[in-house]
């Protein structure tokens, strides 16, 4: 695990409430429990604040699983 997925699970274990250790390498957004639409929006705010980038609405529709929301990240911070 690189050091940006590391820091995306650290997040969505604050936001859904979970250990990291049961979130899924390949947790989906409406496939793992936790992570419904209310919290989509709230993990979405807390990676804005946390890497100072803000995502457009394609962005937001476009992170359902941690390896979108990987891309997505290192796409708006490069």
């Amino acid at each position: 695990m690189n050091k940006l997925e590391s820091q995306i699970i650290e997040i969505m274990s604050l936001i859904f409430n979970v250990d990291v250790n049961e979130i899924p390498k390949d947790a989906t957004y409406g496939v793992f429990e936790p992570w419904d639409s209310l919290n989509h929006m709230n993990l979405i705010t807390a990676l804005e604040e946390e890497f100072n980038i803000r995502f457009s609405d394609e962005d937001v529709t476009d992170m359902l699983n941690i390896s979108l929301v990987e891309e997505v990240i290192k796409y708006n911070i490069s």
